[in-house]
């Protein structure tokens, strides 16, 4: 199934794309894609419940796209995880997965604007596979890990390469500014994605393509991921993984090239759809 959430910021429905594409609301159902909806066997359930309805409600072509997730416990992220935009940013693969945690505040609509943060004069773009967890993982092995996988979206991990990196502390802060975490346009569910660690992934910058590569240039595939992370933390339905980005980012260009108010970025993943946001300056 492809789950998608639509409507007006704050009065956001659950609803599905059918095969035939059209989009339908299934509020009736009485459940958003949240943490207790992923934990309760949510996808089964609804799919069973579809069976018995006939008549459900289109949703416009002209509605907004929510995140494909109600707001999850945590998104965590790993850096560095594609051989070659270690490369380009001039560091080593890492021996073990590089974490750092992204606010859920950042997290968007697919196609909602994206504010470049005050003061920020190097936001850059990385589009990116996210995993969502189905199912709570603690101290999984990696030959159980897909077990506690829901489904996969696509995820823009917006940056702040000034906030990330040149200010003391860590990651976090050049990650979890407002409108820096655009999810969806659906999750695709398990069945849907015959195999994540082969899919195209792109991203273009007013029209220019920035980036174009496959997820098998991963360093820690996804069992190896949610494994590794169920060791140091608790995985609780509905959580994201974003698996890292490839190479093509401003920062590895020479010389970097940083968003600016106007520009267009648009992406998209293998059986995941695309997004398209407008970057706009912060204005206080």
């Amino acid at each position: 199934m492809k789950l998608i959430r639509f409507g007006q910021e704050g009065n956001e429905k659950p609803g599905l794309i059918l095969e035939s594409g059209k989009k339908v609301d299934v509020s009736a159902f009485g459940e958003d894609y949240d943490e207790n909806f992923f934990g309760t066997n949510g996808i089964e359930r609804l799919a069973e419940w579809l069976k018995g309805q006939d008549n459900l409600p289109e949703v416009s072509d002209d509605e907004r796209l929510a995140a494909s997730i109600c707001r999850p416990s945590k998104i965590v992220c790993i850096g560095l995880n594609y051989a070659k935009h270690a490369a380009e940013s001039g560091m080593d693969v890492p021996a073990e997965p590089v974490i750092f945690f992204k606010a859920t505040s950042a997290i968007v609509g697919p196609n909602d604007d994206v504010i470049i943060p005050k003061g920020s004069e190097k936001t850059d773009w990385e589009v990116e596979l996210a995993v969502v967890i189905g199912a709570k993982a603690s101290y999984v092995s990696e030959e159980d890990a897909m077990n506690h996988v829901a489904g996969y979206v696509l995820h823009n991990d917006y940056s702040e390469r000034a906030f990330q990196l040149e200010r003391s502390g860590q990651w976090v802060k050049g990650k979890s500014c407002d409108t820096f975490a655009p999810v969806g346009p659906w999750l695709a569910t398990k069945d849907e994605i015959k195999d994540p660690h082969n899919l195209n992934l792109w991203l273009k910058v007013n029209g220019k393509m920035m980036q174009n590569s496959n997820t098998d240039d991963l360093v820690f595939g996804i069992p190896t991921l949610i494994s590794y992370l169920s060791q140091f933390m608790t995985l609780l339905p509905g959580d994201i993984i974003s698996t890292g980005t490839p190479f093509g980012v401003g920062l590895g260009l020479n010389p970097p090239v940083y968003l600016k108010d106007g520009d267009v970025v648009e992406l998209g993943i293998d059986g995941l759809g695309t997004s398209k946001q407008n970057l706009k300056a912060y204005k206080g």
